[in-house]
Order: C-alpha cells, then sequence, then structure tokens
C-alpha cells in the first residue's frame, strides 16, 4: 500500500487537488470565459436564525428562540412551500422569491479570522428566498468564501445546470488584485462541484446558457437544510432552444 497522507493534512490534499488540468481541446473542453458580465464574492459559513413563531429549538443550550443556520452572504436560504422557483419565474407570480441576493458581502469584516467564532454580532442569518437572476449567455463569476463564523469548514458547493471552470484557489481571505493575477484561464479543471478550501476561497466562471431556476448549494446534507444554498435564475434567450419550455401536463402539485 502506498504511504497516504494523513485525514487532516489540508496543505497536501490542497496541492493535489487544485494542481489538477482539463485537456485543452478535448472533444468536451469549453474556453474560460474572459470577459465578465456578472462578478460575484459570496461569503459561506454557519450562522444562527430564528426559530419560527411556531417552532421551539434544542440546538442551542438556553437560547430556545434561535437554531443553527447556514447562509450566503448572510442570507440564509428558505425553501418555498407554496409554489416552485422555476414556476414562479416561467409564470411570473409574485411574492415566492426575490432577486436581491448581493453580489457582495452586506458587510466587509476579516472574514478567516479565527476570532470570529466567538463574534456574536456576526452570527445571525435572516432566513430569505433571495436568489441571483442573470441575462441568458452572461458570462458569470463567482468567489466562493468560507468564513469562520462559527467555525471554518470546506464546503463543497455544487451548481445545477452547468459544468463551471475552477479558475483559482487558496487560503485566507479572496485579494481581488493579487489572486486574480493567479487564474488559471488557460487549462482549469471543469466540474460541478468545488470544494472551497477550508478557511479560504474558491474562483468559478461559466457561460450562463441553460434557462432556468438552478439551485446552488453546499453538498453537505445538512448545511443544505441549515440554508446554504440560493438558486440562479437564468432568463431565456432570443431562439426557440433557448426558451424555457413550460411545465408537463402531468407536473405534481405542491
Amino acid at each position: 500500500m502506498p504511504l497516504l497522507p494523513a485525514l487532516n493534512d489540508t496543505p497536501t490534499a490542497h496541492k493535489f487537488s487544485s494542481s489538477l488540468t482539463s485537456l485543452v481541446g478535448s472533444p468536451n473542453w469549453r474556453p474560460v470565459p474572459t470577459k465578465l458580465d456578472e462578478q460575484m464574492l459570496w461569503t459561506i459559513g454557519l450562522s444562527l436564525s430564528p426559530c419560527g413563531p411556531t417552532a421551539t429549538c434544542k440546538a442551542i443550550p438556553n437560547i430556545p428562540t434561535l437554531r443553527l443556520s447556514a447562509n450566503i452572504n448572510n442570507g440564509s436560504f428558505q425553501f418555498p412551500t407554496s409554489l416552485s422557483i422555476l414556476q414562479a419565474h416561467f409564470f411570473n407570480v409574485k411574492g415566492i422569491y426575490t432577486t436581491d441576493l448581493p453580489d457582495q458581502p452586506p458587510l466587509k469584516f476579516d472574514y478567516t479570522n479565527p476570532a470570529n467564532s466567538n463574534n456574536t454580532a456576526l452570527e445571525f442569518a435572516l432566513k430569505s428566498t433571495r436568489v441571483k437572476q442573470v441575462k441568458y449567455n452572461a458570462t458569470v463569476e463567482i468567489v466562493f468564501q468560507d468564513t469562520t463564523i462559527i467555525g471554518a469548514e470546506n464546503h463543497p458547493m455544487h451548481l445545477h445546470g452547468y459544468n463551471f471552470h475552477v479558475v483559482g484557489q487558496g487560503f485566507g481571505n479572496f485579494d481581488p488584485v493579487k489572486d486574480r493575477k493567479k487564474f488559471n484561464l488557460f487549462n482549469p479543471v471543469i466540474r460541478n462541484t468545488i470544494g472551497v478550501p477550508v478557511g479560504g476561497w474558491a474562483a468559478i466562471r461559466f457561460q450562463a446558457n441553460n434557462p432556468g431556476a438552478w439551485i446552488l448549494h453546499c453538498h453537505l446534507d445538512a448545511h443544505l437544510s441549515f440554508g446554504l444554498a440560493t438558486a440562479i435564475v437564468v432568463e431565456n434567450g432570443p431562439t426557440p432552444s433557448s426558451t424555457l419550455p413550460p411545465p408537463p401536463p402531468d407536473l405534481p402539485q405542491c
């Protein structure tokens, strides 16, 4: 048996995973978008949220009004119950979701400072159903920034409906000047899931050429239910093949 690194050997695991590349010119290769229409820096991590008017929470000792949650840019995702986001988007039904998920963190702070785990001023996140809406064929960049609020973790972020280029990743706070110079825009790996390094960041790019409502979430199932999710709503394109078709007649109702 080969000698494998320890289970907690993060530097070795990161060195291996970040060194992977794609085969340029292969049948499934797609060039990396270089001209960007949308650029987002999304903090991801754990938080606290209200239990709700009819619930009693037990996860947090001596605080029955709060529960453990997770968030993107301080918004803990609440899944709609009366109608799906895709149906609301197709039929233009208001009140199911909002398109005001911020592109940048609403509060800038030292995201990966270990002292954040004890900073109660940063722990609270409101429940909401906020999504990001983009135009068809828009080129999108998302930088996922882990935080140390409550605790830093490796979050495997997964996007439905798309494959994306992983153009960069690293530890600490993302520096838009220094870290962009290190982006691999030639032969980065193409995936639909990226493990954001513990106390670090990962940058992805893709072209929004698949209309619809596509959930983006942490693939740690507990974090998904906690609210570490959102949806990318992609508008219709100019042709029938780039237009969202209507739901089937036998679509199950909520």
